[in-house]
């Protein structure tokens, strides 16, 4: 594995105004905010308007960060949309939020959960390698779609929001300078829609079973997040020639405060240097690890030069890291 020359020029996020508080959730389920606090971290999060899609958030964050990175939607190459909740099963969501961006390049969805924008932050800087000079990366979700409103086992945890950025070919020192994505199969029913595509088609009795929500295995997700996200981020700082005292910044998946700091524990990285703002979005899936990491630069703790390590674990069971020097090169 060789390190990327690659610079996020731009970036932008968009989350919906209205917010889901735990006491909002004491009325409709059977729980109560001091237990989803301690459990979670919990305490909101954000929830879509009628007329809110995954592809409107994304184009709204999209939007921001081609003008932060100061270009105009023809100087886009390649369109890359994460998400697990697409507006649409055909198209994909990658044409809504391209046409709303007035884009003519080519786009495709990458589906890998909660470790989707390190996947599309490996694939967009890849093919900034092969000859594109700027790719735009998209997280966006809207989970509160997909989540089942009498399941309090899920129902606490899934927010909505999105988050891109403008990956931009550069001459610089590498910006990406290692990765490790992967996949075990063997346990994708930990999270899953059961109903809904060609192996269990929509019918009367998936509806009536609740097949088209997300079902988990909480306590098995835990057990294996946690590991997955030492031994991803130890992979990919052995790739790098760095251990965990080289890194500034932490920035993992906003899934489970509890599974963040016994992570960042393992790791060896302290509360300061470990990002979270899962108290304010709950799990956005693959939006969480952009909206952690753009609000720490935009509040600029994260600065020119630092190096930042992200990670996520997701649906697949999916996993990913990324070590990224911040910095326009």
């Amino acid at each position: 594995m060789r390190s990327l020359a690659v610079s996020l020029t731009g970036w932008g996020t968009a989350v919906p105004d209205a917010r889901r508080s735990n006491a909002d959730l004491e009325a409709t389920v059977d729980t109560n905010d001091a237990w989803i606090v301690e459990r979670t971290g919990i305490r909101e999060r954000r929830i879509a308007a009628p007329d809110e899609t995954s592809s409107t958030l994304g184009t709204a964050a999209a939007a921001d960060a081609i003008k932060r990175a100061g270009l105009s939607p023809s100087d886009i190459d390649l369109l890359v949309v994460a998400t697990a909740s697409p507006d649409t099963l055909l198209p994909h969501t990658g044409a809504h939020i391209g046409d709303a961006l007035g884009l003519r390049c080519g786009s495709f969805d990458l589906s890998a959960a909660c470790a989707g924008f390190v996947y599309e932050l490996v694939v967009g800087a890849s093919l900034l390698s092969a000859g594109y000079e700027h790719v735009l990366i998209v997280g966006a979700e809207t989970l509160s779609r997909i989540t089942d409103p009498e399941d309090r086992s899920t129902v606490i945890l899934f927010g909505d929001g999105a988050a891109a950025a403008v990956l931009s070919r550069s001459t610089g020192d590498p910006g990406l300078l290692g990765w490790d994505l992967g996949c075990d199969g063997s346990a994708a029913a930990l999270i899953e829609i059961p109903a809904g595509g060609g192996r269990l088609p929509a019918s009367a009795e998936t509806v009536a079973a609740r097949g088209h929500y997300m079902k988990m295995q909480g306590q098995e997700v835990f057990r294996r997040a946690v590991r997955a996200i030492v031994d991803t981020c130890t992979t990919t700082l052995e790739a790098a020639g760095l251990d965990t005292g080289d890194v500034a910044w932490f920035v993992p998946h906003q899934a489970n405060l509890r599974i963040i700091e016994a992570a960042a524990k393992r790791l060896g990285f302290e509360p300061e240097r470990t990002v979270t703002n899962i108290e304010h979005y709950g799990n956005t899936s693959s939006a969480s690890i952009p909206l952690a990491l753009f609000e720490a630069v935009d509040e600029g703790r994260i600065r020119d030069g630092d190096l930042v390590l992200c990670a996520g674990v997701g649906a697949g069971l999916t996993w990913g890291s990324a070590l990224i020097r911040w910095g326009d090169k």
